[in-house]
């Protein structure tokens, strides 16, 4: 699909985003993540994930913020991601998360998805002063078509760093993603996993099999290859080592253009949001 195919990463990798700073490639999605989430959070950071992504809307960021300062790690050493509904004042909501989570600033903000009047100016002016107030490291949105991105763009004169979209073999876009590239804004893929709906396919089994990996991972390593950033949920130790195990193998490129064709435009919510 595109040229992020020759990329190599290990689970301790980064992205480079377009202000200069950096994204780690693989991360933790906590939606529905609301039990023992203090020790899932402190699990993951020990296992080695170093990628955080919630929101004000998951009830998991008061727990997020206990399993990091259980885990020991510096503020350096782990990178947050939050989010703003599309119906907030972004730059207070943001501060209701950090008081939540007990951080003084996060790494990432995303508006959660365009409300439904315009693309989101007003919001995305909240999140320019939240970053240049210390807030906010990077600025990004999630849901969002190419073309509400480059009307956000055009409004604001600030591009996005990352769009956050439901994205898998069975549901994505190639034209998303070249726009992205063309761009210089990073991917980030939420239920890389289908919500376990399509982990049964066979060519993804047959895949997985020729890899000796779960069919989880063969996802998840197809994401990475397309410099996509996945953020996988899991609770147990054993799923969250599982999911980072990704990086001892590379997709040949026949196998990178089965799983491509396996587009059928799924979405585990019904659409996909940036159609």
């Amino acid at each position: 699909m595109n040229k992020a195919t020759d990329r190599m990463f290990d689970k301790t990798s980064d992205r480079m985003l377009h202000t200069g700073n950096t994204i780690p490639v693989i991360g933790l999605g906590t939606w529905k993540l609301t039990r023992d989430t203090a020790d899932a959070i402190r699990t993951a950071l020990q296992v080695g994930y170093r990628l955080i992504d919630t929101s004000g809307d998951y009830g998991t960021q008061e727990g997020i913020g206990e399993g990091i300062r259980r885990s020991g790690l510096a503020r350096p050493d782990f990178y947050l991601t939050t989010k703003v509904e599309e119906t907030d004042d972004a730059y207070e909501a943001l501060g209701r998360s950090l008081d939540e989570l007990g951080l003084d600033h996060a790494d990432l903000v995303l508006i959660h998805r365009p409300p439904q009047d315009g693309v989101g100016e007003i919001l995305w002016q909240g999140l320019i002063r939240a970053r240049e107030n210390g807030l906010a490291v990077d600025i990004g949105v999630s849901n969002y078509s190419a073309a509400a991105i480059d009307a956000l763009a055009e409004a604001t004169g600030v591009v996005p760093v990352v769009n956050q979209i439901e994205w898998s073999p069975f549901g994505h876009s190639e034209d998303m993603l070249r726009h992205a590239e063309e761009n210089a804004i990073v991917l980030q893929a939420y239920s890389p996993l289908t919500r376990m709906t399509r982990l049964d396919d066979p060519t993804l089994a047959t895949i997985a099999e020729r890899y000796d990996k779960t069919p989880a991972q063969i996802l998840l390593r197809w994401d990475v290859q397309h410099g996509v950033v996945p953020l996988p949920k899991a609770g147990s130790r054993e799923h969250l080592e599982e999911n980072l195990d990704i990086f001892d193998i590379r997709l040949a490129k026949a196998d990178m253009q089965r799983l491509d064709g396996l587009n059928e435009r799924y979405s585990a919510l019904g659409k996909l949001p940036y159609d």
